[in-house]
């Protein structure tokens, strides 16, 4: 934002969202939810799913590298294979 001349409060007024709200996905403490993409698509001339994209990669990336029971799942046994050829048909 910086590069740009904004302010978080200019932004979010621009954006028709609240301060807090901005502030939240700026400092990692909110995610972009898909109403937060199409405005910040809207605003910066991109299309949602980029803002969508992103914030799926930083949610998989915390998954990963943070513990939990997803680490305990293992493949389906019989399925090597099966599902990639499904894929390629």
């Amino acid at each position: 934002m910086e590069p740009l001349g904004l302010t978080v409060t200019a932004l979010a007024l621009h954006l028709g969202v609240s301060r807090k709200t901005l502030s939240k996905v700026v400092n990692e403490r909110g995610s972009i939810t898909p109403d937060m993409a199409q405005r910040l698509g809207r605003a910066f001339d991109t299309g949602p799913e980029l803002w969508l994209n992103l914030q799926k990669t930083c949610d998989l990336w915390d998954s990963e590298h943070s513990p939990g029971d997803w680490q305990k799942v293992t493949p389906l046994p019989g399925l090597s294979g099966v599902v990639s050829e499904q894929a390629q048909a």
